[in-house]
């Protein structure tokens, strides 16, 4: 009986969006922007056009101060329900979106969500301020660098964001990448701010965000581990005065237990009450219990001073220290590092410096690149990593989604526009995001309030910063890194998936030794495992009469010579051979030229020994690929069953005897 040549029907999965999930109905409910179920939208993308008429003041307090996964739904994002006419802005309807991210809602912003929007972003400004001060000296800069670099991400952002809880500005991370490539020189940070912007926009432009997905989660997770380590001992200097501490990890853990003796008495008193007092309002606001709308007014008042307290937590207690230390200075001495003299106003808008003066000459762009070397794939890429990673989380909490090359762009131009205005290199703030989505912000609007008071802050607050002890602003980024820290990440692997541990802990320990080496080498790990697996897919052979060979992925070049192993050592080395071969390829959606040479030789190799080789279950691309390459003896079956059938007469007329399977393993933990 001739072969039958198959066709493998086109299987198609259609995706089915998700419906946002709705909250618990309350009493006085205010207008609520939609949460679009499409991608691109940001918060309030597809709002309604029409504002309802009479707004109830919303609630105040919005949940906890936990991430996405964790945290409580917010209860001042406005509720709103659309009515029939307005379903035409709704995404998924054929009116085109415009290409501009902020006119998807401004055109329809509402009155309602002004105020929570203004309460959101100041509370994000209250944040912004002591930590721009903190991770511009994580950073190795003047401390106005931080500030410089806060503003700018937050009005770019409201333009060309696509999540509406995103915040744009310094992070823990960043400033530690920076510190590592700027070589604390403002010059080297800005020319990089400038430099990573272009790639990013370039990425943006090509549509490249899909590399990021070559950054595994064992890979991220090693490195923010090892990052909340390595920046909360490099804060430990300044809780306890000392000065004169190497950079280099393994140097300052030596040299900070050498001399721990001279730690001064008032640092370490003073930075180990604020980290209390910052790990006390934390979870306060982890445990503050709703206040009903029912609750007496003093209750929820009390309510409300117990939420903006907790909330803006970081400038309570910056601004007590200062009181503190300014108190000292009024009675004569001083017991604590001061921050310093600050300049005061605004950065003068003027481009990057391309070169730098020396004493002993001027450093080239060229030379400046140089220096920066790997920095300049690892500062963009680890910025867009953490945007996206941020706003994929967000997005997903509250019930929208998000365009990745969108926020690339948004990014790309963040940095080069700050560059302009002295900023280093920028990214998403988990931290700060978390408390934007969690005061209820409605629109992307609210970064341009947070943005004014970090302006409000150059122009006429600097002079007061010079009071800030150093230990103040050291327990704020202990604070802020310390929840980054994943032990469970640790025993989840070990309990799921025992390989990943090897990216995770070759990442997580090359860290301590410097960042780039850390997360170039788990990512080459994570690459080799990943090779190692088309190199070695799971083949199932069961023998018999018919020696059947069971393919469990693709077939490309480098598993060729596996194949051809397996089926020439089952089906000639036994004592007794089969009668055929017979290779399943169900599960082969894609085959490469080199593997259609392979399989040719195996075609040929069997033929010698006067076996024959027949396929069976060829989808419709990987059959092309052979019929075009037109193989000597190429037969090719619908099914091993009727593969069964067909090669029964060859055996003599009988059916093949019963197979026995044997599976063999690719040689990795499955």
């Amino acid at each position: 009986m001739a072969p039958v040549p198959t066709a493998a029907p086109a299987a198609g999965l259609g995706g089915s969006s998700g419906r946002p999930g709705s909250s618990s109905p309350r009493s006085h409910e205010a207008p609520r922007p939609l949460r679009s179920g499409a991608g691109g939208a940001a918060g309030c993308a597809g709002l309604a056009p029409a504002a309802p008429r009479g707004p109830a003041p919303p609630r105040s307090g919005p949940g906890t101060d936990r991430g996405p996964a964790g945290s409580r739904s917010a209860p001042l994002r406005p509720r709103y329900r659309p009515r029939p006419r307005e379903l035409s802005a709704m995404p998924g309807s054929r009116c085109p979106r415009p290409a501009l991210p902020v006119l998807r809602w401004l055109p329809r912003y509402s009155r309602a969500w002004l105020p929570l929007d203004l309460l959101a972003g100041l509370a994000v400004g209250l944040t912004a301020v002591p930590q721009a001060l903190a991770y511009a000296e994580l950073a190795g800069l003047p401390l106005q660098y931080g500030l410089y670099s806060s503003f700018m991400g937050c009005f770019v952002y409201c333009l060309l964001g696509t999540a509406k809880d995103v915040t744009l500005g310094p992070t823990a991370i960043m400033s530690l990448l920076v510190s590592s490539y700027a070589f604390h020189q403002p010059v080297y940070a800005v020319l990089l701010a400038f430099l990573s912007g272009c790639i990013q926009l370039a990425m943006g432009l090509l549509r490249l965000g899909f590399l990021l997905d070559f950054i595994s989660c064992p890979v991220i997770k090693g490195f923010t581990s090892a990052a909340s380590i390595t920046i909360s001992f490099n804060q430990v200097k300044n809780i306890l005065g000392l000065q004169a501490i190497p950079r280099q990890f393994f140097l300052q853990v030596y040299e900070t237990l050498r001399r721990i003796g001279e730690t001064r008495a008032g640092d370490a008193v003073l930075g180990l009450s604020c980290l209390a007092a910052l790990a006390g309002l934390r979870a306060m606001k982890s445990h503050l219990p709703q206040a009903a709308p029912t609750e007496p007014l003093a209750v929820r008042i009390s309510y409300l001073i117990v939420w903006i307290s907790a909330t803006a937590r970081n400038a309570l207690v910056v601004l007590f220290a200062g009181l503190v230390a300014y108190s000292f200075q009024v009675l004569g001495s001083q017991p604590f590092r001061l921050t310093g003299s600050i300049p005061q106003g605004l950065p003068a808008f003027q481009p990057p410096r391309f070169s730098l003066a020396a004493p002993n000459g001027t450093v080239p762009f060229q030379s400046m690149v140089q220096d920066m070397g790997v920095g300049l794939a690892v500062v963009p890429l680890m910025g867009l990593l953490e945007t996206v990673a941020i706003a994929k989380a967000f997005a997903s909490q509250n019930g929208y989604r998000i365009d990745p090359n969108q926020e690339l762009l948004a990014l790309g131009v963040a940095n080069v526009l700050g560059s302009f205005v002295s900023s280093y290199p920028v990214t998403g703030s988990f931290g700060r995001t978390a408390v934007n989505a969690q005061s209820g912000v409605c629109t992307p609007a609210g970064g341009l309030v947070t943005g004014a008071l970090v302006l409000l802050s150059l122009a006429y607050l600097t002079s007061l910063f010079y009071y800030i002890p150093k230990a103040a602003l050291a327990a704020v980024i202990i604070s802020a890194v310390v929840p980054m820290f994943d032990a469970g990440i640790f025993r989840t692997l070990w309990r799921v998936k025992r390989l990943d541990l090897v990216p995770l802990c070759v990442t997580f320990l090359l860290c301590f030794w410097e960042v780039q080496y850390g997360i170039v080498a788990g990512v080459l790990v994570s690459g080799l495992l990943l090779l190692y697996s088309v190199a070695r897919p799971p083949i199932k052979v069961s023998e018999g009469s018919v020696l059947l060979v069971q393919l469990g992925s693709s077939l490309h070049f480098p598993a060729v010579e596996h194949l051809r192993d397996m089926v020439c050592s089952r089906a000639l080395a036994a004592a007794s051979p089969p009668g055929s071969v017979v290779l399943d390829c169900s599960h082969v959606s894609s085959i490469d030229y080199t593997a259609v040479l392979g399989l040719a030789e195996l075609l040929q190799e069997l033929h010698r020994h006067g076996l024959s080789l027949a396929f069976c279950g060829l989808q419709d691309p990987v059959l092309q690929v052979l019929l075009s390459a037109d193989l000597e003896g190429f037969q090719h079956f619908p099914s091993w069953e009727e593969a069964e059938r067909c090669r029964a007469p060859e055996l003599g007329g009988s059916r093949a005897e019963p197979l026995t399977s044997t599976a063999e393993s690719t040689g990795l933990i499955q």
